[in-house]
């Protein structure tokens, strides 16, 4: 997310340090839920896994984005081509209600849409940004979306060393 609040991967730059952190998360998590548009930016890993780049931090994101299970909600698509990736078989709050009931570790949310329509069913344990120092003025923005005032408590931060901050925030 960039400074002034909007989603917009093209904004930031995804150093070493950036995707050790993200590669760290997938790889403390059982499962990612993705909406179709976020699903197919990520696709793109599927590229860097079949031909890596050399870098070893962008190539071993690559591995850690293809070994998580994927569950993706769209309207639109009715199947997906990723061995680890599936089409939701409910719609979302039920999706959720049901893994969250299985043995394992975090579920992983991936779109702003998807955040905000479970924070608003208060499916939401942990929100973590991770804030870039840069301001572009328009975008998406991230939580435009959320339906009441919600109160959270900052659990801790962590300074890269590109200057983003993410932010550790439990719900109240």
């Amino acid at each position: 997310m960039t400074l002034d609040g909007y989603c917009d991967h093209t904004a930031v730059m995804a150093d070493d340090e950036l995707h050790a952190h993200y590669s760290n998360l997938i790889n403390g998590a059982d499962l990612a839920l993705y909406g179709r548009i976020t699903y197919q930016l990520m696709e793109y890993w599927k590229g860097i896994l079949a031909n890596p780049t050399g870098d070893k931090l962008t190539d071993d994101f690559a591995v850690s984005i293809d070994r998580i299970p994927k569950v993706v909600f769209s309207r639109t698509l009715k199947n997906v081509d990723w061995s680890s990736a599936r089409i939701a078989a409910q719609e979302l709050r039920k999706e959720v209600l049901t893994v969250r009931e299985l043995p394992g570790k975090d579920i992983l949310v991936c779109s702003r849409s998807l955040i905000a329509a479970l924070i608003n069913h208060g499916l939401v344990d942990e929100l973590q940004l991770a804030i870039h120092p840069v301001i572009v003025g328009k975008g998406l923005p991230l939580l435009d979306l959320i339906g009441e005032k919600t109160f959270l408590k900052l659990e801790r931060t962590k300074t890269l060393a590109s200057g983003a901050i993410v932010l550790y925030y439990r719900f109240r």
